[in-house]
């Protein structure tokens, strides 16, 4: 198995056997694992979408983005995936996915009896859905009966590791509005840019400040994937506040609520005090920097990449290596799943996962598992002045290359 977990009974399809999120591959922050401890004796959970700590806290961490915030128009939740179903929920209506997108979110929209509708991305970038074929699939989707009410849309894509243009995020959010779609933007991964300085990461909320929800996901992203927390941004509008209501509605039905300690974690780790920023910072650096060797390794033997921007993995394809891949019994997306995750020793979801198209050879690459097989393996990449001359980040890469040129002969 290529570490997805998955059993021969059940197959390839249910989501409970699906991706794990990219995961950083280091060690949890000492200083978030003594403020958790401290709230240890906290029994209770946080109220229905969150105390005002972590809503204060949420509220500073996007002021400081240039969007000013209400701590009385933010709520936390367990994850976001529990945050955005309960959204979804009670937003109601249809909802537009680019084409690929994180494998989660398909998932919220079916569970909730709703229809998602994938919409291709443009060729710079995933994450956003091309303007015009937008607006043609709402025409379309509304024509035969269909009732599109949301759009989902990434500022730091999983899976594409891209991150949009400002002026391609301008016309996606433009078209949304032109079609009457509310629009949800995932900001999980805004934080974790390779090169700040060279990558303009702005939010759909600048332009759109009363149609957009801004969702930020903390679990693996700024706190440890085992600590679930989300926090969601709602408009200042009549609106938002009845959508927050609603939302704090389904989240009470379903008690999502978020422990009272990681509630405590979530609050520190989003006022961003030095040690939380900085290992923020170095993290993306070193996750730039192996991603980047991965990009030119798979562009050496002639497969396809967009170079990676964002985020802990990047997102291949190998539809020009598909007669190696055959000759190996590979001809699908979900036959290279386990080809590819066997002989690499990692996850590598293949392209299905993220809704795209199953006939295409398209992977998920992680950045965390080059970096070492111990924490301590992992720390010493971090702090290292060329990550990529430690030896077992260079044998991670060599492999990854003599898979890759083994099909390329």
């Amino acid at each position: 198995m290529s570490g997805i977990q998955r059993t021969t009974a059940e197959g390839r399809g249910p989501v409970r056997y699906g991706p794990p999120a990219p995961q950083p591959g280091l060690p949890v922050l000492p200083e978030l694992t003594a403020v958790l401890a401290a709230a240890a004796w906290r029994s209770a959970p946080e109220p229905p979408g969150g105390g005002v700590p972590v809503r204060s806290a949420a509220a500073r961490y996007w002021g400081r983005r240039g969007l000013p915030t209400d701590p009385d128009h933010v709520a936390a939740g367990p994850g976001a995936p529990a945050l955005l179903l309960a959204m979804l929920g009670a937003y109601g209506g249809d909802v537009m996915l680019p084409r690929p997108c994180p494998a989660w979110w398909t998932p919220q929209v079916r569970l909730l009896g709703r229809r998602a509708y994938h919409v291709p991305t443009p060729a710079e970038c995933g994450g956003v859905p091309d303007p015009y074929a937008l607006l043609e699939t709402v025409r379309r989707v509304r024509a035969e009966g269909g009732d599109p009410r949301v759009l989902l849309l990434s500022v730091a894509d999983d899976p594409t590791a891209t991150v949009p243009p400002p002026e391609l995020l301008r016309e996606a959010c433009e078209a949304a509005a032109s079609a009457g779609l509310f629009v949800v933007g995932d900001e999980t991964w805004r934080d974790t840019v390779h090169r700040p300085r060279d990558t303009l990461v702005l939010s759909p909320a600048e332009m759109l400040p009363d149609e957009v929800a801004v969702l930020l996901d903390l679990s693996g992203a700024m706190l440890p994937a085992g600590w679930p927390a989300a926090v969601i941004r709602f408009p200042g509008t009549p609106r938002g506040t009845w959508l927050r209501a609603r939302t704090l509605d389904v989240l009470t039905a379903t008690g999502a609520f978020v422990a009272g300690p990681v509630a405590g974690a979530a609050a520190h780790a989003l006022d961003e005090p030095a040690p939380v920023a900085g290992r923020a910072v170095a993290a993306a650096a070193l996750h730039g920097a192996v991603a980047d060797a991965a990009h030119r390794e798979l562009l050496a033997v002639g497969a396809l990449a967009r170079p990676p921007r964002a985020g802990r993995h990047l997102y291949a394809d190998l539809t020009p290596l598909r007669a190696g891949l055959a000759r190996s019994g590979v001809g699908d997306a979900m036959e290279l799943e386990d080809w590819l995750g066997g002989r690499l020793g990692a996850p590598t979801p293949g392209g299905q996962r993220f809704a795209d198209e199953p006939d295409a050879l398209r992977v998920r690459l992680s950045t965390g598992p080059l970096l070492g097989a111990t924490p301590e393996e992992r720390l010493a990449a971090l702090t290292a002045s060329d990550p990529l001359e430690l030896p077992y980040v260079r044998g991670s890469l060599d492999r990854l290359r003599s898979v890759l040129a083994g099909l390329s002969d």
